[in-house]
């Protein structure tokens, strides 16, 4: 029959029919299968159906199913290891592409050691282990306080104790004319300073303590508060520049400065009584001012007069002088006649001051009454009236 002509199925094979071997009397576990049952997948088969897949599939060598060729296909070893290194090595150099945004800086490291800046936009570098980045933003303003959240006390020159609080902003220093050997601040900035706000903050409150201790309590306070930030400023500068940080101060504000709480009452007692002192000091400067000027000119007044009166003086003692040597003059001429005149003229001016009584020696032997009361309150009228001369006369 057609199916004993097939590879194993004679017909000394236990009467193999066409449905396969016959059960036997193992109930048919190990016999050929039944009418409709599905065989079992062979898993040599699927793995050799698999490698002829991919056989086909990757342009690989030998004829169809079945023909020549159709064994199992492997690559050389040597291609394989070829194959991964090259992949690895263009993963490695690929790792070395980095991106560097604006208003920053790439500082790259060779070994350790500096070895270049590069700028904004898509870079390259050898990948690690040869060189490292790191990417510093130089355009960032950085900013730092001390006092805030925390009490930070100082003395003053002359003894008190105040709290201060200091803001202070700072961003990595812009590269100038850079000497032979000398690395760029942003360099700096990350080479030779480990934590840069911790820096800055304990600088920042150095340079504030030196220049709080040389100040009085008042200038701190309110009087000279811009003096404090500059000369503040000018101190932290130079105390990071001495340690190569490549930070630049940008600016610096002086907080809060008052004094501890404890003390506060009495303060504002002082603050009180200078504030009196000053109102007064004021006052007083007022009082001079309106004094003064008052005062020199009455003084001018004074000098003025006296000036004129001087004058006066001398005029009339010139005067007197001249009639003098006039009148002497006349009396080397007439000697009698000069002394009769000079007696007469001074006669005239003595009697005519005085309260007169005339009388009459030839009047007779009668004795005339003199009310001398009378007379002298006459005479005191006179005084005080600018014409009094009174004359009474008796025959």
């Amino acid at each position: 029959m057609p199916w004993t002509d097939k590879p194993g199925g004679s017909g000394s094979n236990g009467g193999d029919g066409p449905w396969g071997r016959p059960e036997g009397n193992n109930g048919g576990q190990q016999g050929g299968r039944r009418p409709g049952e599905r065989q079992a997948p062979d898993l040599e088969e699927l793995l050799r159906s698999g490698r002829e897949r991919f056989r086909r599939r990757g342009g690989g060598q030998g004829g169809g199913a079945g023909g020549p060729g159709a064994g199992d296909f492997q690559m050389p070893p040597a291609r394989i290891f070829y194959i991964g290194a090259i992949v690895i090595v263009l993963l490695w150099l690929a790792s070395g592409f980095y991106s560097v945004s604006a208003g920053a800086r790439g500082v790259v490291t060779t070994f350790g050691s500096y070895s270049s800046i590069t700028g904004p936009g898509l870079n390259w570098h050898m990948p690690w282990p040869a060189q490292s980045v790191d990417v510093v933003e130089v355009a960032q303003n950085r900013s730092v306080s001390i006092g805030r959240g925390q009490q930070i006390s100082m003395l003053t020159s002359d003894l008190n104790i105040v709290d201060v609080e200091m803001t202070v902003d700072y961003k990595v220093a812009g590269d100038g004319a850079i000497a032979p050997g000398e690395l760029p601040n942003v360099a700096k900035f990350i080479y030779n300073i480990e934590d840069p706000e911790e820096l800055v903050e304990a600088t920042t409150e150095s340079a504030l303590r030196q220049v709080v201790g040389e100040s009085q309590f008042s200038q701190v306070i309110a009087e000279n508060r811009v003096f404090v930030n500059s000369q503040t400023q000018e101190i932290l500068q130079g105390i990071l520049n001495d340690y190569d940080s490549g930070i630049e101060i940008i600016r610096v504000n002086f907080g809060k400065a008052d004094p501890p709480a404890e003390v506060l009452p009495a303060q504002r007692d002082v603050v009180d009584a200078r504030s009196q002192r000053e109102q007064l000091i004021n006052e007083a400067t007022k009082h001079a001012n309106t004094v003064v000027p008052a005062a020199r000119g009455e003084a001018r007044q004074i000098i003025l007069g006296a000036e004129a009166y001087g004058q006066r003086v001398v005029r009339e003692a010139q005067g007197a002088a001249s009639r003098f040597n006039d009148i002497y003059a006349e009396y080397i001429l007439a000697p009698e006649v000069t002394r009769k005149r000079m007696y007469l003229e001074t006669m005239e001016g003595v009697l005519g001051r005085m309260n007169k009584v005339v009388i009459d020696e030839e009047a007779g032997g009668a004795i005339p009454y003199l009310n001398l009361n009378e007379i002298v309150r006459d005479g005191q009228q006179n005084r005080r009236s600018p014409s009094g001369n009174s004359t009474t006369g008796g025959l």
